[in-house]
């Protein structure tokens, strides 16, 4: 839906704000440059708006959930707007509008989006619009599923009730009635008429009520598993509800050819324009390392690459040298963190040298993050499924990444893991696309990055220099 709508407001933007600048130019205009040069004026005020409005979460359900939060956000957004105007006006200057004609776009840009984005909060919440859903089941998966239908209001999902897979007992769960027993389940069906049941059982075998759930099917009601619905509403694998069957027979992990080819060129040709673009900034960068601590200019570290296999991986150096053995993970050691380390941590200006990597074919511009190969063993016998992480390439930036960020315990790293497994399944080069976007976000508003970097092996590594 997020998708939907900004193409929609994208364009009703652009129809809106060249219908209002023709109307104020209109007797100035005397051939078709005249009216090409309106629309590409109309184009850079719409399309820098969706951008800015991308940029500050405002098609992110999960960010602005209501509509209060949604206006708050657009005064931000038409700030970072004018920003991007004043940058596309620089670059395009026969495109620039000033005057009454640009104050009055924004106005009919706030005066079309309030209404518009209120219809929607609207149509998201109206119980005609939403379709009824009763959970089947109350394992871990089922908490977490709850919580995902009611992070993404732009779901169009309500829960009705949960159904009671063990003692048959009533009350709650997880805020929601609690149905049972699982005998009941056809007159449970009957009283609550719900348009999808998505099945959480975790334990199926001989347990699930097949002939309710088919008889249910044929009434119209629709039948999913838990943990395909988990997947679409979170973009991450529920990987404590995945049996070794489901990966076994997955196709999906199965990789294209050409999207593997294609990220490849494109890391490649990534990494030989930013060793161009950024050789003054790698200088100054390098200065500064040398000028506010001793220590060496990079941070050199192996990694667990593809299959396993070990790398080199090169960044610039962030922490202070120790004399001793410290704490396995970096949320200890922030007092560590120099000044310019913290600065190139907040706008990971730490990782460019990891341009080198990327060009050795070590790394791909996008991919799971590398682990330390100190880590390798303690995250397979630990994590769930960790060792599909090393089936394609690691990379310089992730959805792990740009949806979670840092993990600090064994615990985090699972969570990591969840978006890591589901960028595997689906990986291809439009998805690759879509994380290279949120991952200029993160860049630009230093977003994410409050945790520091929490691979453990960095710490013990920096402590002995």
């Amino acid at each position: 839906m997020a998708l939907t709508l900004a193409l929609v407001e994208g364009v009703s933007l652009f129809v809106a704000v060249g219908a209002m600048i023709l109307l104020w130019l209109h007797p100035l205009l005397t051939d078709w440059i005249d009216v090409l040069t309106v629309l590409s004026q109309a184009f850079g005020i719409s399309f820098c708006c969706i951008v800015a409005f991308y940029y500050n979460d405002l098609y992110d359900f999960r960010v602005a959930r209501n509509f209060a939060q949604f206006a708050s956000r657009l005064v931000q957004s038409f700030g970072v707007a004018f920003i991007l105007l004043a940058i596309f006006y620089t670059l395009l200057p026969e495109t620039k509008l000033a005057g009454r004609p640009f104050i009055s776009s924004f106005l009919i840009i706030a005066g079309f989006l309030l209404p518009l984005r209120g219809i929607s909060y609207t149509v998201m919440r109206s119980r005609h619009f939403v379709e009824r859903v009763l959970i089947l089941g109350t394992s871990p998966l089922a908490r977490k599923l709850a919580q995902g239908i009611e992070a993404r209001p732009d779901a169009g999902y309500a829960i009705v009730g949960v159904v009671d897979d063990g003692a048959g007992s009533e009350g709650t769960f997880a805020g929601y009635p609690l149905y049972g027993p699982l005998g009941r389940l056809a007159k449970i069906i009957d009283d609550v008429r719900p348009g999808r049941i998505i099945v959480t059982m975790a334990e199926r075998r001989g347990r699930l009520p097949v002939d309710e759930l088919l008889q249910g099917r044929v009434e119209g009601i629709l039948v999913e598993d838990g943990v395909d619905t988990y997947e679409r509403l979170t973009g991450k694998l529920a990987v404590e509800a995945l049996t070794p069957s489901n990966l076994i027979f997955s196709k999906d992990f199965r990789k294209s050819q050409v999207d593997l080819a294609v990220a490849r060129a494109v890391s490649l040709v990534t990494a030989v324009i930013g060793f161009i673009a950024f050789a003054p900034l790698f200088g100054l960068i390098a200065l500064a390392i040398k000028l506010d601590s001793r220590g060496p200019i990079f941070f050199v570290q192996q990694r667990a690459g593809r299959y396993g296999r070990r790398f080199a991986l090169v960044k610039f150096r962030t922490m202070l040298s120790a004399g001793a053995e410290m704490s396995e993970w970096v949320r200890d050691n922030s007092e560590r963190v120099t000044r310019v380390g913290r600065w190139l941590r907040k706008f990971r200006l730490d990782e460019l040298p990891q341009f080198l990597n990327m060009l050795r074919g070590d790394m791909n511009l996008v991919g799971p993050r590398p682990h330390p190969v100190s880590n390798y063993q303690l995250f397979i016998e630990n994590v769930p499924y960790y060792a599909l992480r090393s089936v394609v390439r690691p990379g310089l930036t992730g959805w792990a990444q740009v949806r979670y960020g840092y993990a600090n315990d064994l615990e985090e790293e699972t969570e990591k893991m969840r978006y890591d497994l589901y960028y595997i399944k689906h990986l291809s080069t439009w998805f690759d696309l879509r994380i290279l976007f949120d991952t200029v976000k993160i860049v630009l508003f230093g977003r994410g990055s409050k945790t520091a970097d929490a691979y453990p092996a960095e710490v013990r590594l920096e402590a002995k220099r």
